[in-house]
Parts: C-alpha cells; structure tokens; sequence
C-alpha cells in the first residue's frame, strides 16, 4: 500500500504539471466581455490536483496517516472487481457521450453507479440523475457559455437557448 501510494501521487504529481501546462496554452486569466479563459478552469483544477499530490508526498515521507504505514495490498479483490465495474461504467459513459451528449450519458452513468452499483433508493438515484445534469447544464452551458457535447440530443436545448441566453 505504501508504495503504490507514492508512485500514484507522484504520476498524479507528473499528470497535473502537463495538465497546467497544456492548459496555459490558452488564456488563464479574464478576458474582457467573454469570462475567463478557454483555460482557467483546467489551469486551475490541476493546480489544485498538484496541490493535494504534494501534500500525499509529504504525508508519505512523514508517515502521518494510515495508507503511508500500512503493508497491506493496495487492492483486494473486491477493490479491483467494484475498479474495473466503475471504469467500464466510465468507459460507456464516455462512449454515450458521442450519440447522446453529456446530458443523457450523465444520467444513465448515475442510474447505474447509484443504483446498480450502490443500491440506493430510487429517490436518491431519480433526485441526484435529473438535478445533476441540471446544475451542469446551467454552470456550464447558461454561466460559464462552455458548450458541452449534446449528440442528437441537441434540439431538445433550442428552447432552453432561447429562454436563457
């Protein structure tokens, strides 16, 4: 466990660096009469990332929490089954996102990781797969103008176009 920690805070650490990097190809900072950047919020975000990486490095070497003094194996066999079941809702996810959008895959993937996967009640799984995509639609779409993909879902938004923007 110890050393699986250090060398994924450590790619974690390498991944969030080009992230920034990548991302300060485009503006980070406000742009007049637009908002910020095309690449304030990834800048950021693995900025953040790079933050909290370097302080597991740091509660590595201190040997400050649990996962930094255990022996034990980093995954059992229950960890890597319930692994390999969110990766591939992830990976059909993102394969949704292409015909569907990110409005319809959101959903779907919830339904199934809430439900499915965390046997919780309907009203948990209806609630949180009907208002996240809400809240996503409106940070990103209505504030942020950050178009995300809709596939052939897309006239279903005129309308709500045309109230909001």
């Amino acid at each position: 466990m110890r050393r699986a920690e250090l060398v994924t805070a450590v790619l974690m650490a390498a991944f969030s660096i080009y992230l920034m990097w990548k991302s300060a190809e485009l503006e980070v900072g406000w742009v007049p009469d637009e908002g910020p950047g095309g690449g304030a919020w990834p800048f950021w975000l693995a900025a953040v990332m790079l933050a909290c990486t370097v302080w597991i490095i740091i509660n590595w070497f201190r040997k400050s929490t649990a996962p930094a003094q255990s022996t034990a194996r980093y995954m059992d066999s229950y960890a890597m089954n319930m692994f390999l079941l969110v990766g591939g809702g992830l990976f059909v996810m993102i394969g949704l996102v292409h015909f569907i959008g990110m409005y319809g895959a959101i959903p779907i993937f919830l339904v199934y990781y809430l439900r499915i996967l965390g046997r919780h009640s309907w009203t948990l799984t209806l609630s949180t797969s009907i208002g996240a995509p809400v809240v996503v639609f409106f940070f990103f779409d209505i504030a942020m103008r950050i178009d995300l993909p809709k596939g052939y879902l897309e006239p279903l938004f005129f309308p709500l176009y045309d109230i909001f923007l």
